[in-house]
C-alpha cells in the first residue's frame, strides 16, 4: 500500500494548490492514505508573524475543508488529518490542548528551529557544534512526549564540521528513536531536489541501528504526489539498506 502523511497546503505560504487537488493527486497516484500535516500554527507569546506556517486563526478551516474532502472521498482513498509541528518547548502545552480539542488524528515532528521560530535560528543551514546537539535535544525530548507519529526529514541538521561527532550524536538520536517504536522518514522533496538531506551518512546510521522508516513525499504541489520513479528509487535504497518500511502511523485516537 501507498500512503503519504506529510503533505502541505497553500495556508503555509510555501505550498501551491487546493486541498481537493491534492486529494485528486493522490488517488490519481493509487496513494490509499492520504495524511494532511501542514505546518502547525502556535500561540506565540510575543507579536512575531510567521511566513512559513498557517496563522493560528486558519486553523478550525483547515480542519473542515479536510473534513470535508474525507468525507467527500471515502469509497476512494483515507484521509487524516494531522500536523507538522516543532519541539517548542514552552508552547507544548498549547499543542496538547489544541489538538486534543481540535481532535487531530496525528502530528509529526519536523524540527526545522532553535527552542522557537521567534529566534529565527533554523537548522537547515550549518550550525554549530552546540547548535547540533540541540537539535538532537530537542528531537529526543520530543520523542518523550509520546504525541509525535514519527520524525519528518531527521536529517534536516546541517553539520559538517566533525563526522565522528556528527555519528556518535545521529547515533544516540537513532538508538532513541528505535527504542520508543518512533520512525524516521525518508524525505522526499530533498531527494528530488537535491538538498542535503535525506544524507547517506544518517541512513547508513540508521540502517546500523535497523530504525523503521516511513517515505514521506513532504508534499508541496499536487502534482509532487505522482511522483512514481522516485518513490520507487527511496524504496530500492531503503530496501538495500535492509531498513523496515512502514506504511502506517499511529494516531492520536
Amino acid at each position: 500500500m501507498i500512503s503519504n502523511f506529510h503533505t502541505h497546503t497553500y495556508r503555509c505560504h510555501h505550498a501551491y494548490g487546493s486541498d481537493e487537488e491534492y486529494v485528486q493527486c493522490a488517488i490519481r497516484a493509487g496513494i490509499k492514505q492520504l495524511g494532511f500535516s501542514d505546518h502547525t500554527p502556535w500561540h506565540y507569546h510575543s507579536h512575531f508573524q510567521p511566513t512559513m506556517r498557517m496563522n493560528e486563526n486558519q486553523l478550525d478551516e483547515y480542519i473542515e475543508s479536510i473534513s470535508t474532502l474525507k468525507n467527500k472521498y471515502k469509497n476512494q482513498i483515507d484521509i487524516l488529518i494531522g500536523l507538522e509541528c516543532e519541539y517548542f518547548e514552552k508552547y507544548i502545552p498549547w499543542l496538547k490542548k489544541t489538538i486534543k480539542e481540535k481532535n487531530i488524528d496525528y502530528i509529526i515532528l519536523g524540527n526545522h528551529y532553535y527552542q522557537s521560530d521567534e529566534t529565527h535560528i533554523y537548522f537547515g543551514t550549518p550550525v554549530t557544534r552546540k547548535l547540533f546537539q540541540s537539535y538532537i535535544e530537542q528531537c529526543l525530548k520530543a520523542i518523550d512526549t509520546g504525541l509525535y507519529s514519527y520524525i519528518a526529514h531527521p536529517d534536516l541538521v546541517y553539520y559538517d564540521e566533525d563526522p565522528q561527532f556528527y555519528r556518535q550524536e545521529m547515533t544516540k538520536l537513532c538508538q532513541y528513536a528505535k527504542k520508543h517504536d518512533v520512525p524516521l522518514e525518508f524525505n522526499l522533496l530533498g531527494f528530488v531536489s537535491g538538498r542535503h538531506y535525506p544524507a547517506q551518512k544518517f541512513w547508513e546510521i540508521a540502517s546500523e541501528n535497523g530504525n523503521k522508516v516511513i517515505i514521506g513525499f513532504d508534499a508541496h504541489t499536487p502534482e509532487s504526489l505522482l511522483a512514481h520513479q522516485a518513490y520507487q528509487q527511496a524504496k530500492d535504497y531503503l530496501q538495500q539498506l535492509n531498513l523496515e518500511i512502514v506504511e502506517t502511523v499511529k494516531t492520536l485516537k
